[in-house]
């Protein structure tokens, strides 16, 4: 990772994102979502842009105190184009946020984005359009190679639980060269 030069940047995404993680380690979540929602083309693009990150913090674990574990929650808003035919959030577009905003607990555990290996998710309750998503994700494990991480998608209109996910990602080994002929 590297980290910006520029500290008001750091300062501003500090600003806007609560939690104790460094301004830096802000600026990176807040700049890498950015960077990679902002391609059009790119899939859920224009849903992922709309993603706001709220918190940002290292914490002790619940189950064991002596260690800590990233947390990051983030934000969005249910919009039409995060619907399925029956009116209510599609599992796909609940999936594709699982994975974007997983992914940004383990960038703020220091490492890299890495690749998926699995990904599981529970389907628990409808989220209506118009209802404010908070999405709480927390590492549960980072290794050498193997991460996972753990997303709760809550409607925060109602306070129901409507989706919870499992996310497992490896950092991918270097290609292997191909035997000459």
């Amino acid at each position: 990772m590297t980290l910006p030069a520029n500290k008001d940047a750091a300062s501003l995404a500090d600003s806007r994102i609560k939690g104790n993680l460094s301004p830096q380690l802000k600026f990176l979540l807040e700049e890498g979502l950015y960077r990679v929602m902002s391609t059009p083309t790119l899939f859920g693009a224009s849903i992922g842009k709309r993603i706001v990150i709220t918190e940002a913090s290292i914490v002790p674990k619940a189950e064991e105190a002596s260690k800590t574990e990233a947390r990051v929650v983030c934000e969005l808003i249910v919009r039409e184009d995060m619907l399925n035919p029956g009116g209510s959030l599609h599992g796909g577009c609940a999936a594709f946020l699982v994975d974007i905003c997983s992914t940004l607990v383990l960038l703020a555990s220091g490492r890299s984005p890495g690749v998926s290996a699995s990904m599981d998710v529970v389907y628990h309750a409808p989220a209506a359009p118009g209802a404010k998503l908070r999405i709480v994700n927390t590492a549960m494990a980072v290794g050498a190679r193997i991460m996972s991480a753990r997303t709760e998608i809550w409607d925060d209109t109602t306070k129901r639980l409507c989706v919870t996910g499992i996310h497992v990602k490896m950092e991918p080994s270097a290609p292997k060269d191909k035997a000459k002929m």
